[in-house]
């Protein structure tokens, strides 16, 4: 079963004998084997009887609680840090500017790197001179964050690298209802940054879950700053992923005809605590909280196809060149997290993003 999402306004979520069942609004009963569960997403309004609960620590599930939004209410961790050492290193790092720019400057190389294949991809399809000049300038500029010598200046590589492939990747998107004229965020303006959003956070999730179980502390990243309670390593891991599994997946769901137009709503957003959860840069609300700002959000139907789609995705097996054989997203992400770790304790000299070919 691995991982289930409970996506609901009106559930209940109780124990029965030593399972959990679900309970939706209109009676019908989903029931979770504890022995098969690995992580459980909940997602909006749902009830949880003590019961229940004790039966989710008990077996250590990590569960984790999203509002309507895709907005992180809370989570239940289970895993006991015992690493001093691993932890000690990533604070002494801190202090190393030069370590601190060759782990920042080889998370956003991947990035980069990944971002320019798929735009390369997207124009074989259209044969475009002018995407052709937009893909020439990221080369351009991953040539020269190679020459950047501080984290400031590595992050502005990393933003006119994103800004370059936002703007060609709208032409891989099919349907013409499917519009998208840049990102936009805190609210996502349209359909396709609605999904794009939702699928970043459930892959933040996910990366962050994997960086606790190695023993790395999510709060110690180089690339985004620190700031109270802010999980830095968890958005810096999830760089070079973004672009093979979130946006690729992105557009297959509205090219395949996953999502149609009635999987969105459209509503306006009169406060902060509206905003769907984002987590593709450190970029703020740019508007007053007491705007009307009509904003996209996936209907709860639209939600479960879009999280079944990542959990497909994130199984999908691909060539993993370290090892020389194909493993799933999922354990790509694993060994890359591995990997990094023997570079923070100088194991080995350098960190290789991983970089699809």
């Amino acid at each position: 079963m691995g991982t289930v999402y409970i996506i609901s306004e009106f559930g209940k979520l109780t124990k029965k004998d030593d399972a959990l069942s679900f309970y939706n609004k209109d009676g019908t009963e989903r029931k979770l084997f504890i022995h098969r569960l690995d992580r459980l997403i909940i997602l909006g309004s749902v009830e949880i009887t003590a019961s229940a609960l004790k039966l989710l620590m008990r077996h250590q599930i990590d569960t984790v609680f999203l509002n309507k939004n895709g907005k992180l209410n809370g989570k239940l961790e289970f895993q006991e840090e015992k690493n001093v050492f691993l932890r000690k290193r990533q604070y002494e790092i801190l202090s190393d500017q030069d370590k601190m720019v060759s782990l920042v400057k080889a998370i956003v190389r991947g990035k980069i790197k990944n971002q320019i294949a798929f735009m390369q991809r997207i124009n074989r399809k259209n044969n475009d001179l002018r995407l052709q000049q937009t893909i020439d300038d990221a080369q351009r500029n991953e040539s020269r964050l190679e020459e950047s010598n501080s984290i400031e200046s590595i992050r502005g590589y990393e933003g006119y690298g994103s800004k370059l492939f936002f703007s060609v990747f709208k032409y891989n998107i099919i349907p013409d209802w499917a519009v998208f004229n840049g990102r936009t965020m805190h609210p996502p303006k349209d359909v396709v940054n609605a999904v794009m959003s939702f699928l970043y956070t459930l892959l933040n999730y996910r990366i962050d879950s994997f960086i606790v179980l190695e023993g790395l502390d999510p709060y110690v990243g180089y690339l985004h700053t620190l700031d109270y309670g802010k999980r830095a390593l968890s958005f810096d891991l999830m760089e070079e992923y973004r672009t093979s599994i979130c946006d690729t997946l992105t557009c297959s769901l509205f090219n395949l005809g996953v999502l149609k137009y009635t999987d969105f709503q459209y509503k306006d957003f009169t406060n902060n605590d509206d905003y769907t959860l984002d987590v593709s840069d450190e970029a703020k609300p740019d508007i007053e909280t007491t705007e009307n700002i009509k904003g996209v959000l996936l209907t709860e139907e639209g939600l479960k196809k879009t999280a079944n789609a990542f959990e497909e995705k994130i199984i999908t097996e691909i060539f993993y060149p370290p090892l020389g054989k194909r493993l799933s997203y999922q354990h790509v992400i694993i060994e890359q997290i591995r990997h990094y770790k023997r570079v923070i304790m100088d194991q080995e000299a350098e960190y290789k993003p991983f970089v699809v070919k």
